[in-house]
């Protein structure tokens, strides 16, 4: 996973934008994710940010699940840790920071998020067998792209790779704002 800011990561400076009440409105994780999320499930919601998604997804699994906010870089997990200190999330939320090649978790995941920054990924192949790794068999990884960074050509070789890396395609689609594929670790391919 190495990178750099010439690849596009969103800078800690940016982290306000990346979670204001116009996307709230525009991206209502509880709306979004309510189809995936279960009580007592164990989710990652790699390249966290600042924790737009986590909160609600540690709020969504209840008091027996948990939710590992991942990323690569330490301010964001600082602005997660903000946000759930003195809340019985605090006790729901696991914060962790990948290394510059891995994410470097040996848990498994019934649900996996990656929201906005699989395009910041340079090497997707090894980051999304990872992935698949790290997703317990039956569990299910959701990728939303942004459009206006991820050209159809480019989320269909990430398609591709997903394949390649032992996912099933669920659904895929596309929206004016996000390009999303939901995969599964099928423990019975075809």
């Amino acid at each position: 996973m190495t990178t750099t800011r010439d690849q596009r990561i969103c800078p800690v400076e940016l982290a306000g934008a990346l979670d204001t009440n116009l996307r709230r409105w525009l991206q209502n994780p509880r709306k979004l994710l309510a189809p995936f999320i279960k009580p007592g499930m164990n989710i990652l919601d790699i390249g966290c940010g600042p924790g737009f998604f986590t909160r609600e997804m540690a709020l969504m699994t209840g008091s027996e699940g948990h939710v590992v906010a991942a990323d690569l870089q330490e301010g964001m997990l600082s602005k997660v840790a903000e946000k759930i200190h003195d809340t019985e999330l605090n006790t729901r939320i696991t914060l962790h920071v990948c290394r510059q090649d891995r994410i470097g978790l040996v848990d498994t995941f019934d649900f996996i998020l990656a929201f906005y920054m699989v395009h910041e990924v340079p090497d997707k192949t090894p980051f999304l067998e990872e992935l698949y790794s790290l997703l317990k068999p039956g569990g299910r990884l959701l990728i939303v792209e942004p459009r206006f960074h991820v050209s159809e050509k480019t989320f269909a070789r990430t398609v591709e790779i997903l394949s390649r890396c032992g996912f099933r395609i669920v659904r895929q689609g596309s929206s004016c704002m996000n390009r999303v594929v939901l995969v599964t670790h099928d423990p019975y391919p075809d």
